[in-house]
Order: structure tokens, then C-alpha cells, then sequence
């Protein structure tokens, strides 16, 4: 039985943890804050109930993955997992307003063709097609498998086959989203579709390689799915699992340092100065905390993929609204910017200029337990920008509730009082020093969307969690869970689950 020290109660550090103790380790999780979940966090006020991280999962399938190797119980009978139908209500800049059905090509197909004319859902169909190619070729080394020691070989190929397109006297493939959007979607309102997909990952189109168009299949093939109680109930049940099997949490505790000898990690040096011996050391924070915790200058090896530093960050306005949610309203609504150009030049550029009407994410649960009764409603409105404090706070919070209007009507006359969530909160409970968010690890663009390994040049210490491979959201946390969990267990010739 080896001792091991987790770093961090996210996700993923919870997901290798209550792995690692099934395998008959002695776990004992650190966590700077006063509770578990990371990102996935929650507010309460007046009886109104707000998730603060992702309010929506998809590939459930990780979570069930986990519960099953974890314990009898499986995922539905700790949480209660239902889909989402609609999957997505969609208003563009120009007044159309689209419902997408939940997992349902042909249904996607009809619907887009109703909204956006004849072979626009057609078109969109294609281009699922395309996309489960790409996903197809790069869901193992890019979800399931530990970063292959030759990752160049992921950085170099473009896993999308794009279509040719011929321009002037050349005929060229989309390289980046923006260019399958322009060149293969050919509406404004597709190629609006499939960037949002980047957006809420914080991710420019404009530069992100083509093989992005897997976060849009993903959540096609696999659906859109919600946690009664809000996706906190997840990170509540991963937390229960890892009690079940006897992993010891520590919190309001904080780690300044990776003990090593003998040239390994053998434990965590606290900030009273006490140390806590351990045989393998499990870190799941962001890279700048990583880099002031290890003795050494470098934690990587010369030639690793180096440790991404996000651009982007969220804005969240929690909404307590007087007046019961009315019948048929779309659990999620995006609401599209009105200046695109502006939008990611501000996010992603130098840009000084304000967006008017952002891109707004506009989550309706329905769902009693979050309100204070059944005349209430919890609304969550959130939009990516750039990773620092946004100037004016409160100015862009309003820009934020004035987009959400587009997505409901009466929302001023029945607000009762909102909350801002800014970078800053988010830098606070995850560690992250502006608040930055992780994307998901991509192929392609020479590694630039890759993700380190989850394995260091310093043997013994692990990384997991949305800043090592394979890179951020909810399952590839818990998909680097079962990744580090895998490399302790098993030995650097773990290849990944089968």
C-alpha cells in the first residue's frame, strides 16, 4: 500500500483519488478552500440555488465509468441524471430562433432546415459526419490513453477532413473552425452555431485547428445532461465516493511545496512548514501553482508539450427572478452576439472596445430544488472574457442581463436581485491567478491545444485536472482522473482503458 498526497479537491483530482483508494492506497486529499469541487461550485441566497461552474455534462459515460469501478452504487443511483430536451434554443443576431432536439441528427437536420431555409441542415448533417471522423481519430490518444512520449505525431496531423475548397487559383482545407464554418457551413447562423461551441471553452475559431469540430459532435452524439440539484450534486457524490472508500480530506489547508529525495517526489510541504511524507504526489492545480510548489526550476522535461496559461475566463450573473418558470422554456439558451468581430477581438485581441450584446450562455433549470418555491425562478447567465478583472463590473454585468433579455422577455420586471461571479472569484477557488479557464485538449495547429502529461520529469509526481492532458472540461477531468489513476497503479506502461 503506498501513501499518496492529493493536491486539490477538483474533479479530477477526486476522480484519481477514489480510484487510487479502491486499488488499496492510502489517499489523503489537500485542499486549500473549505470544501471540495474545484470549479464546480455553488451559491445560495433567500432560498435561491445557483450552480458558480459548468451547469450542463456531457459524456455522462465518464461518470458511470467511474462510479462502476469505484463501488456497487452506480452514477444514476447517487445523482439523478436526466437530458436535456431541447438540447439548445439558439436566437441569432438576426432574430431567428432555433430549438435543437437532444441527440437526434435527423431531428437536428429538420429542425435547422425549418429555421435556416432548405440545406442548411443538410449542410450541418455533413459536417456531423465530418466531425465524427475527427472525433473518431482522436478520441483515444486525446481522452483515453496517456500523451504518447511521440506527441508531435497528434500536433502535426488535422484529424478533420475538411472539404476542398476552391478560392482564386488554389484549392485549399479548412486549417481552423472559423474557415469549416465559412467555407463548408456557408451561413452566418451555422457558422455562429458551431463557433459557440469554441466560445464557451474560451477558444478563438479564428486560430483553433479545425479538429475543434469534436466539442460540437460531442454533444450531439452523446446529448446534453443535467444533475437535479445542480451539477454541485456531482462533485457532492464524487466527494461520498471517495469517503466510502476511506480517502482523508484536509481543507483549509495549503501546499507550498514538493518535497523530493532521491531525485523523486516523496511527499507535500505545508504551509506551517510541517511535511507530509508520501511515496507519489497527485497535483491537481493550475500550472503557476505547480511551478511555485516544486523545488526544482522545471517540472517538465525539455521537448514535453509546455503547461498552457488560459486567456479567457468567465463572467457569471446569478438571477433570482419573482414568477414561476413558464411551461416549455428551453432549459439552455444562446444568445449570439451581434458583433462577432468585435466580440472576439475583445476576448481575444487588443482590442479597447466594448461589446454592446456579448455571446450569452442562458441556463432555465427546471428544477423545485433550486428555488424558494414554486413563483420563483433561478436564472444563470454567464459569457467568456478575457482573463483578468473586466473593467466596470457591474457596467458588464448589465451588458450581460440585456442579452439575456433576447432570451427572456420579462427578465428586468421580475428580477428580485443578482449576483456578479467574476475571474476573480474563479482565481480564488480554483488557484488559477486570473481566473483563467482550461480548454480541452486538441490535435492538430503543432501542439498548441495540447495538454502536459499527466506523468513529470519529477518521478513520483502526477498532474491532473483541466491543466494536464487531456485538458479541461467536466470528462476530461474525469477522464485524467482515471489516467494518473492508471500510471500509479500500473506503471508507465499503462496504455489507457480498453
Amino acid at each position: 500500500m503506498a501513501r499518496i498526497a492529493v493536491i486539490g479537491a477538483g474533479l479530477g483530482a477526486m476522480a484519481a483519488a477514489a480510484r487510487l483508494a479502491v486499488a488499496g492506497h492510502h489517499v489523503v486529499v489537500r485542499e486549500s478552500t473549505q470544501t471540495y469541487g474545484g470549479a464546480v461550485g455553488r451559491f445560495e441566497r433567500d432560498g435561491f440555488v445557483f450552480d458558480t461552474g459548468p451547469g450542463l455534462l456531457t459524456l455522462p459515460a465518464v461518470y458511470r465509468d467511474l462510479f462502476v469501478k469505484t463501488g456497487k452504487e452506480p452514477l444514476e443511483k447517487c445523482v439523478d441524471l436526466v437530458q436535456v430536451d431541447p438540447a439548445a434554443r439558439h436566437v441569432f443576431a438576426d432574430g431567428t430562433d432555433l430549438r435543437l432536439p437532444n441527440a437526434s441528427r435527423a431531428g437536428v437536420v429538420a429542425a435547422l432546415n425549418a429555421a435556416l431555409g432548405p440545406g442548411a441542415g443538410d449542410r450541418w448533417g455533413d459536417f456531423l459526419v465530418r466531425a465524427r471522423e475527427a472525433w473518431d481519430r482522436t478520441r483515444r490518444p486525446l481522452l483515453e490513453e496517456p500523451l504518447w512520449p511521440d506527441w508531435t505525431v497528434l500536433a502535426e496531423r488535422e484529424p478533420y477532413p475538411s472539404v476542398p475548397h476552391r478560392r482564386l487559383l488554389r484549392t485549399r482545407r479548412a486549417t481552423t473552425l472559423a474557415e469549416v464554418g465559412a467555407w463548408e457551413l456557408r451561413d452566418p447562423r451555422l457558422t455562429a452555431l458551431l463557433e459557440s461551441h469554441a466560445l464557451a471553452y474560451g477558444l478563438d475559431p479564428r486560430t483553433v485547428p479545425a479538429s475543434a469540430a469534436v466539442l460540437a459532435y460531442m454533444e450531439h452524439a452523446f446529448g446534453t445532461w443535467y444533475v437535479r440539484g445542480g451539477l454541485r450534486e456531482l462533485a457532492r457524490a464524487v466527494y461520498e465516493r471517495c469517503l466510502a472508500r476511506k480517502v482523508e480530506f484536509v481543507f483549509g489547508t495549503e501546499v507550498t511545496g514538493i518535497v523530493e529525495k532521491d531525485g523523486r517526489a516523496a511527499g507535500v510541504e505545508l504551509a506551517d512548514g510541517s511535511v507530509a511524507e508520501a511515496d507519489f504526489v497527485v497535483a491537481g492545480v493550475a500550472p503557476e501553482m505547480l511551478d511555485r510548489g516544486a523545488r526544482r526550476s522545471a517540472v517538465r522535461s525539455e521537448g514535453e508539450v509546455p503547461a498552457q496559461r488560459g486567456a479567457t475566463s468567465r463572467l457569471t450573473v446569478l438571477l433570482a427572478l419573482r414568477g414561476g418558470r413558464p411551461e416549455g422554456a428551453a432549459h439552455r439558451t444562446v444568445v449570439h452576439a451581434q458583433d462577432r468581430d468585435a466580440e472576439l477581438d475583445l476576448l481575444f485581441g487588443s482590442s479597447p472596445r466594448t461589446v454592446a450584446r456579448p455571446t450569452v450562455t442562458v441556463l432555465r433549470p427546471d428544477d423545485p430544488a433550486l428555488v424558494p418555491g414554486p413563483g420563483h425562478e433561478a436564472v444563470t447567465v454567464t459569457c467568456a472574457v478575457p482573463a483578468r478583472e473586466p473593467d466596470a463590473i457591474e457596467g458588464y454585468a448589465q451588458r450581460l442581463i440585456t442579452s439575456a433579455e433576447r432570451a427572456v422577455p420579462d427578465l428586468r420586471e421580475r428580477l428580485l436581485w443578482h449576483e456578479v461571479r467574476t475571474p476573480a472569484d474563479i482565481a480564488r477557488t480554483t488557484g488559477a491567478p486570473t481566473g483563467a479557464i482550461p480548454a480541452p485538449a486538441l490535435a492538430a495547429a503543432g501542439g498548441r491545444w495540447l495538454h502536459p502529461s499527466n506523468s513529470t520529469a519529477t518521478p513520483g509526481l502526477f498532474t491532473v485536472g483541466g491543466w494536464s492532458h487531456p485538458g479541461g472540461g467536466l470528462p476530461h477531468a474525469g477522464m485524467s482522473g482515471a489516467l494518473v489513476a492508471g500510471l500509479i497503479v500500473e506503471g508507465p506502461g499503462f496504455r489507457g482503458s480498453q
